[in-house]
């Protein structure tokens, strides 16, 4: 009897991200903000790199690599935090962990 192959789930993802980062000497905290529908999942603190760029705080939003949907209210806090000036990311797939953690 054949199986279908499970979908990742956002979980999953989530947690190679908190690896990956404390990996590198930084935080991932879960954030949970009180009255605050569709804030982000995760504050992802990076330290200094060796060139002492940084530290780098950034906002990420979870999803799962398929049908995983940005609500109107998280878009509207992406909008609002990118007016800011503050680093805003999406990580669907280890692939975007990839990039968030090679970007300068």
């Amino acid at each position: 009897m054949d199986k279908k192959p499970s979908a990742v789930k956002e979980a999953t993802i989530e947690r190679e991200l908190v690896r990956r980062v404390e990996a590198l000497g930084g935080v991932c905290e879960k954030v949970m903000c009180a009255g605050k529908r569709g804030f982000f999942d995760r504050l992802v603190i990076l330290p200094a790199d060796q060139w002492g760029r940084g530290p780098r705080i950034i906002f990420a939003e979870l999803k799962r690599p398929k049908r995983g949907r940005i609500s109107p209210h998280q878009q509207s806090y992406h909008e609002q935090y990118r007016t800011l000036g503050v680093d805003v990311v999406i990580i669907r797939n280890p692939a975007d962990i990839d990039r968030l953690l090679a970007a300068p």
